[in-house]
């Protein structure tokens, strides 16, 4: 039985409203700032805790979030203090739609909005792990909900360095990986991995991976199938069996067997989007040095890889409008002798073709890297640092229309040189009669459809979007509930996927090759069934749902 919530502190600045939410170390409190004017959280640490360690993992947690919620999945604190009776508090964005334990609870998220919801929250971890700060808390409660429907991870409150990996203070027994029960507990990156796995799983399924409707479910029961047991299927007709590969391998009893970062287990999910034919959610993380292996992720354009740019007071009076890096290996601008008296646009290389340059080794210091031989493809290379002993060589560039030097050992006579010439003057002349037979008496006729054939044409990303089911209706006739809907583009192998909303959320969904189905034993009230159309191919459509009294 929960507890009444602690008396709300008075706040300067702020007016109280109502309460949030009650915890074993902290209460929530919506209260309204007065400048600037808008609603906010906020998190106050309970009396009694004040005296105990918990009021240095409040500010622990204080300085957590403010290092990381900047990042568009981690909610934004705005400021933290200590009220008039002495209990520290954090302010906080105000997160007014329900959790996604709330969500879940009342019916499984559809697998479209599973896979963006988990690709974001990973971003959010990765960029924390790569701040030095492991969660170990995520499970579906912790993930709020903004107003523009963004999941927003939060309760950092247990969040530890990633290289501390001998307490387990506080976790949530559904969601943690087996080390979290070993003698001692141990945690890392790839624990946190593992409760994203967990946490998807939840969404998709209604319940917590290990979670047995209708048996025990305390907590030992739990840790003995978290240790021992396999991740059970989803055993959702919609859900392909890409997905639940990737979920048993994020959970995998092993750590060393899971994915090896929340970046990597993001961009698993990508490729299920991909798979699926939906629209691919990039992934954003924070790093202020990042590594090669990102960079070349980036190419790719799924991976936004924010950084932090330090702009030298001296640099002039032009700053930039964003500190995000584009996409692609970014490239440095080459030096010139203007650079040294501010910033100025470097002017673009004359383009080259491979084909008419003779390179001549070039000699490097040994501490610099060599890129391989099929990187010659890039268009523009990073310049090398060459050693400062090596001679100068320029690199010969020859007439495009010349032949190599080692091709060609006698002279060519000028005789064919002035037959090459005649030859040319012809085609040049043909050329034209024909471009001024189509300025004068082409354009009156149909334009030639090969000479567009090599248009491109642009393509609708969404234009082979499964269309939604239609007139979804429902008749009862006692305790028998009969709903219909129609198709507004069938196809050949057309299926359709229902499932009656339950709000346990222990409804599974049924397929049916007509647009009706009839529930036996239908309870008193209302009741509802979600309908997706699902081609012969795979792909489905969003749920519609309908209702009858």
């Amino acid at each position: 039985m929960s507890r009444p919530p602690s008396p709300p502190p008075e706040l300067p600045g702020f007016t109280y409203l109502e309460p949030l939410g009650t915890g074993g170390f902290a209460d929530v409190f919506l209260y309204e700032q007065q400048m600037p004017k808008r609603r906010v959280a906020v998190k106050v640490l309970l009396a009694e805790r004040i005296s105990s360690g918990a009021a240095k993992e409040f500010a622990e947690e204080a300085n957590v979030m403010a290092m990381l919620s900047t990042h568009p999945a981690i909610v934004t604190i705005y400021q933290a203090g200590v009220a008039g009776d002495h209990r520290p508090y954090l302010v906080m964005e105000y997160c007014p739609r329900p959790n996604l334990q709330v969500r879940a609870r009342k019916e499984p998220f559809s697998v479209a909005e599973a896979l963006r919801v988990g690709i974001q929250v990973a971003g959010a971890v990765e960029t924390a792990h790569r701040a030095g700060v492991l969660h170990r808390d995520i499970k579906p409660a912790n993930i709020l909900v903004t107003e523009y429907n963004r999941p927003a991870l939060t309760d950092f409150g247990i969040a530890s360095t990633t290289g501390a990996v001998t307490e387990a203070t506080g976790m949530s027994i559904p969601w943690s990986p087996p080390e979290f029960f070993a003698d001692p507990p141990e945690s890392g990156p790839r624990s946190d991995v593992f409760a994203l796995g967990a946490t998807l799983y939840t969404l998709l399924a209604g319940r917590s991976p290990f979670e047995r409707p209708g048996e025990r479910n305390s907590g030992a029961d739990l840790i003995e199938r978290i240790e021992r047991a396999p991740l059970p299927p989803l055993a959702r007709p919609d859900s392909p069996g890409s997905l639940q590969q990737v979920l048993e391998r994020a959970m995998s009893k092993n750590p060393d067997a899971r994915y090896p970062s929340a970046v990597a287990f993001a961009r698993a999910l990508q490729k299920v989007q991909i798979e699926l034919t939906h629209s691919v959610t990039p992934i954003d993380i924070v790093d202020d040095h990042p590594d090669a292996e990102d960079l070349e992720d980036e190419a790719d354009g799924l991976t936004r890889v924010r950084d932090i740019v330090s702009i030298a007071p001296e640099t002039g009076a032009t700053r930039p409008s964003a500190t995000t890096r584009p996409f692609g290996n970014p490239q440095p601008a080459p030096k010139t002798a203007a650079s040294d008296a501010g910033p100025r646009f470097a002017p673009a290389p004359t383009p080259v073709v491979d084909e008419t340059v003779r390179r001549t080794p070039q000699t490097v210091s040994p501490s610099d890297s060599v890129a391989p031989a099929d990187d010659d493809r890039t268009i523009l290379s990073p310049p090398r640092a060459v050693s400062p002993d090596a001679p100068a060589v320029a690199a010969p560039v020859q007439d495009p229309l010349a032949q190599p030097a080692e091709a060609s050992e006698k002279p060519r006579s000028r005789v064919g040189m002035w037959i090459a010439i005649a030859a040319a003057a012809v085609v040049v002349v043909g050329g034209a009669a024909i471009a001024g037979f189509t300025l004068l008496g082409g354009t009156a006729g149909e334009p030639d459809p090969v000479a567009t054939q090599d248009e491109v044409v642009p393509q609708n990303p969404v234009s082979d979007a499964v269309p939604t089911v239609e007139e979804v209706e429902g008749v009862r006739a006692g305790d028998t509930v009969t709903f219909t809907w129609t198709n507004p583009a069938p196809e050949d192998g057309d299926l359709y996927l229902w499932n009656t909303v339950d709000l346990a959320g222990d409804s599974t969904p049924q397929t049916t090759e007509e647009t009706q189905v009839i529930v036996e034993d239908a309870p008193a009230g209302q009741m509802c069934v979600d309908v997706m159309l699902r081609r012969g191919d795979g792909r489905a459509s969003e749920a519609v749902r309908g209702c009858v009294e």
